[in-house]
């Protein structure tokens, strides 16, 4: 049996989220959602005691447990007791549970509420067990799983960009590669479609999608082993995708061009210009002499969103992260 969390002070005080911008911009970060952050700072304390009426990490109770963690995690201020956390936050029904809830359990050592726990994903739930102090327990546990009793949620975070209008005909691009992972955006909910992208996070985001693995990690004096993107620059160079430059540099931080984009991602693709493009795809700031030609029509051609569309295609603008995610949607498509 699990001991009773202490009666407590009350001490509801209004949430406040604060989030740092790490960006996420070709790789995902261990805690993706505050949510996630919590639960990920909780698990630091997995072994910690059980003290009744304990509120810090030389021993917890459950609802000490939750209202240390989400606000030091998260600086979210829950109140003291099991049943004064259960009055705040949104019900939420267990289908949609997602890391970070509130996890209430009824009928413990009392009847009504009296166990809090924070969802940890997988059916799990973090918590202060009086057996085990702080502890993993499956909600299909022969204990606990009868035992439950609803969930709250107290982190309302935005379903989708805050920068990104579901009407922008770029939606459909931007939403189907952040769902499979190959660009993601920031912890601040943005997208930032302005941003460039550098030709280090050009290599990684296309080897997401063609997932080609290299067989030599060191080829340019300027990418070292443990540099983040280097298994993907080396995939990019061996398969003639992304080459260096004559001083034996690959400039993972340089910014790249709309130009170097449409060559790319038409070497990446193997994507194969045709007449009817060359005939339809009529910008006036390039001529078929020039080195990106058949990259910028053939991307122009097979363009799904209407981003390409107009009498120029400035070519020696830097590309942005719309444009690319984009472009690589289009690529993905046109196969």
């Amino acid at each position: 049996m699990v001991n009773s969390c202490k009666k407590a002070i009350t001490a509801l005080i209004a949430a406040i989220m604060l989030f740092t911008l790490s960006p996420l911009t070709s790789v995902k970060t261990e805690a993706a959602s505050v949510g996630e952050s919590i639960v990920a700072y909780g698990k630091k304390f997995m072994g910690v005691p059980y003290v009744f009426g304990g509120t810090t990490p030389s021993g917890f109770d459950c609802s000490g447990f939750t209202q240390y963690i989400y606000k030091h995690a998260a600086d979210i201020s829950l109140p003291r007791t099991t049943d004064q956390q259960y009055q705040v936050g949104t019900s939420i029904a267990k289908s949609d549970l997602k890391p970070g809830d509130l996890i209430f359990f009824a009928n413990t050592y009392r009847k009504g509420i009296s166990h809090v726990g924070v969802y940890a994903g997988g059916n799990m739930v973090l918590n202060a067990t009086s057996s085990a102090g702080i502890d993993l327990v499956s909600l299909n546990n022969s204990y606990w799983g009868p035992k439950y009793a609803g969930a709250k949620r107290i982190i309302n975070e935005p379903d989708w960009f805050t920068d990104i209008a579901k009407s922008e005909t770029t939606y459909e691009a931007i939403k189907t590669l952040t769902d499979k992972e190959v660009i993601t955006g920031f912890e601040d909910y943005t997208f930032r479609p302005e941003a460039k992208v550098t030709r280090g996070q050009a290599a990684a985001i296309i080897n997401r999608v063609l997932n080609i693995q290299p067989e030599v990690m060191s080829h340019f004096k300027d990418v070292p082993k443990s540099y983040r993107f280097a298994y993907d620059i080396a995939a990019m160079r061996e398969a003639g995708i992304i080459t260096g430059f004559a001083d034996k540099t690959y400039r993972p931080d340089a910014e790249m061009t709309r130009n170097e984009m449409a060559v790319i991602i038409q070497r990446a693709f193997e994507l194969k210009m045709s007449q009817t493009a060359a005939a339809s795809v009529l910008y006036t700031d390039i001529s078929s002499s020039h080195w990106a030609y058949e990259g910028i029509v053939t991307m122009a051609s097979i363009d799904k969103t209407g981003l390409f569309i107009g009498e120029k295609f400035y070519g020696t603008h830097n590309a942005t992260r719309e444009a690319f995610t984009v472009a690589i949607y289009n690529a993905m498509n046109a196969q």
